[in-house]
């Protein structure tokens, strides 16, 4: 049989379908291409997460088949299998996401590309946190920037790679309490965003590595490590506007959220739970996102609007 892409073979993944149904699809041996992961990037971005849902088993028996067709087919199938992963970190599901995961990573070495080995050892890094294999996650990142950075002068791709590896690194190591190590991959990862400001920007390309971006990591980074003032200052000179996702603008109020709790301000803290829901209603239905807002209900149960923000998030998916 004629190998067809799953563009070609009607799954319409671009920005504008996040909605409709999915069309029926049977090749035996289905191709998988660049536009394809990119599409599905585009939608995890927009928090779409239900569409991407719907066609991430095309995808992923695609990844299975493109996995084994070079180094450049490698690359494509380690950008859906950590796609899934971080679906499944949304979903709560550590098991899967560390599973994905591990396929990234076999298909990201078999692609002998250092930016998409980053990109596994950052899907990585969450399972290993929630199941207590914080050192991993942290040697596989040092591994990623240092194999990133080894050539004295860094694409800019390897730059914002290097960077964002270090700002999960920094918030893996937060986690664990390490407060040296954490403000140490944080600030490389600062310099590694001065560094790429300084190459020329290609267009069309959105830079994930920006001051904003580290802003972002600043609040979960010095929450974790129980600055709550520093966290708060983080957040307060965030842009959110200026973030080029909507799954980044909801993270960036989900972890204000979180850090307004601490700091004794529920309403504060409700304020930026409809922020999320604003950027990316789904984003507000996720585990995590729905514990949040029954903190804030237990605490300020009267809050205006609370009720009928906990009955759309909440109690209606229990």
């Amino acid at each position: 049989m004629k190998r067809r892409s799953v563009l070609a073979a009607g799954v319409a993944l671009g920005a504008g379908a996040v909605g409709g149904p999915v069309p029926a699809w049977a090749a035996a041996e289905p191709g998988l291409s660049a536009a394809d992961v990119a599409a599905a990037r585009r939608l995890f971005a927009a928090g779409a997460y239900a569409r991407l849902g719907e066609v991430l088993p095309l995808l992923l028996a695609a990844a299975a088949h493109s996995a084994e067709r070079g180094p450049a087919g490698a690359a494509r199938a380690a950008g859906v299998w950590v796609l899934a992963s971080q679906l499944a970190v949304k979903q709560g599901r550590t098991g899967p996401a560390g599973a994905f995961a591990e396929r990234a990573g076999a298909a990201a070495r078999r692609s002998g590309d250092p930016v998409v080995l980053a990109a596994a050892a950052r899907a990585a890094a969450p399972p290993l946190r929630r199941t207590g294999h914080t050192e991993e996650a942290l040697l596989l990142l040092a591994a990623a920037r240092a194999h990133l950075l080894a050539d004295a002068r860094p694409t800019a791709a390897e730059l914002e790679a290097a960077g964002l590896a270090g700002l999960t690194a920094a918030y893996t190591a937060a986690q664990a309490h390490q407060p040296d190590l954490a403000r140490d991959f944080a600030a490389r990862a600062e310099e590694d965003t001065l560094r790429l400001a300084r190459h020329p920007h290609t267009p069309g390309r959105p830079r994930e590595l920006t001051a904003g971006q580290c802003a972002l990591y600043g609040i979960g980074i010095h929450r974790h490590l129980g600055d709550v003032d520093t966290a708060l200052a983080h957040a307060r000179r965030l842009r959110p506007d200026r973030l080029l996702t909507a799954e980044r603008r909801a993270r960036a109020a989900t972890d204000t959220a979180r850090v307004l709790l601490d700091a004794g301000d529920a309403a504060g803290a409700f304020a930026q739970l409809r922020l999320v829901e604003a950027a990316a209603p789904l984003e507000a239905r996720r585990p995590a996102v729905r514990a949040l807002t029954a903190h804030v209900a237990g605490l300020r149960p009267g809050l205006p609007g609370l009720g009928g923000f906990v009955a759309r998030t909440v109690v209606s998916l229990v």
